[in-house]
């Protein structure tokens, strides 16, 4: 160790001095001078043998080629072989038979929550309840059906979706375009504030009536009950997709709404559609 120092005035300063204060160059102790050093020497080891110096298109493998996202790989690799046979099981079984099944049935749900939290919740929200333009998966109102084998068409095939010959396809005309008048369209809004049993103008209503027949029944029904086999919406519920009120029904009818929700064919393994089906199907509004 260094010699201890008894006398200030043996102690050796940088030279600077300000009002009789004066900065003393103390020696670091010994210890940590060692200390500092092996850091440097180990930072050195470090690179040479592991990924550490940034690049353009990545990192310098080191000289062990050990990376964390090998590991990582090899976990999941791990774990897909391990839940093979539940998924060869997943994807031979009936749709209708998952839910019932004791070892198949929570797999499907467990693994359908992980598979909608990664891909589905950034339109449905993490708990499912959508938002305007993005249905909510929690109730037991739906486009297209929800029964699992329909959930499971829209995931796989998509909703609008030009590229899937498959898609779930629908279409309402702009009525703004070149069908109905600014008053007509007024006209079929109150109608359909009172079919939803909202505040309306009934004397306005009555006239809507007559052009929500001639015009929007033929995929509404004429009750407005819609109809999931052309994805046609219940209007005469308190469920919108896009808002219910005067002002969101006005703009649906005179320029129509079309959604796209893309396939994931091709995108996650025939198991992994199913499980996300079986999840959504469970949620509570499933049919």
């Amino acid at each position: 160790m260094a010699r201890k120092l008894d006398k200030t005035d043996e102690m050796p300063t940088t030279g600077h001095e300000w009002d009789g204060i004066r900065e003393y160059d103390t020696p670091m102790p010994r210890w940590w001078v060692l200390t500092f050093y092996a850091t440097i020497v180990w930072a050195i080891g470090y690179m040479v043998f592991f990924p550490a110096i940034p690049l353009v298109n990545g990192a310098t493998p080191g000289v062990l080629g050990y990376a964390t996202r090998g590991e990582v790989a090899a976990e999941i690799a791990a774990v897909d072989a391990a839940n093979a046979p539940l998924d060869h099981a997943l994807v031979a079984a009936e749709l209708t038979e998952i839910a019932a099944d004791p070892t198949m049935g929570p797999y499907a749900v467990s693994g359908g929550g992980a598979v909608f939290r990664t891909y589905c919740a950034q339109c449905h929200g993490s708990g499912a309840a959508g938002a305007v333009g993005y249905p909510n998966l929690l109730d037991d109102d739906w486009l297209w059906g929800g029964d699992i084998e329909n959930i499971y068409l829209t995931i796989r095939h998509g909703i609008r979706w030009e590229d899937d010959f498959d898609t779930r396809l629908s279409q309402m005309p702009a009525f703004g375009e070149d069908y109905l008048g600014e008053e007509e369209i007024a006209q079929v809004v109150e109608y359909v504030l009172q079919l939803s049993g909202q505040e309306h103008d009934a004397a306005v209503a009555t006239l809507g009536g007559e052009t929500f027949l001639n015009e929007c029944s033929a995929c509404h029904g004429e009750q407005g009950l819609g109809d999931p086999s052309l994805g046609a919406p219940n209007i005469a519920d308190a469920i919108w997709l896009y808002g219910g009120d005067r002002e969101a029904l006005i703009q649906t009818i005179t320029y129509s709404r079309a959604g796209v929700m893309s396939p994931w064919v091709g995108r996650l393994s025939e198991a992994e559609i199913r499980q996300v089906a079986a999840y959504v199907h469970q949620l509570g509004g499933g049919e």
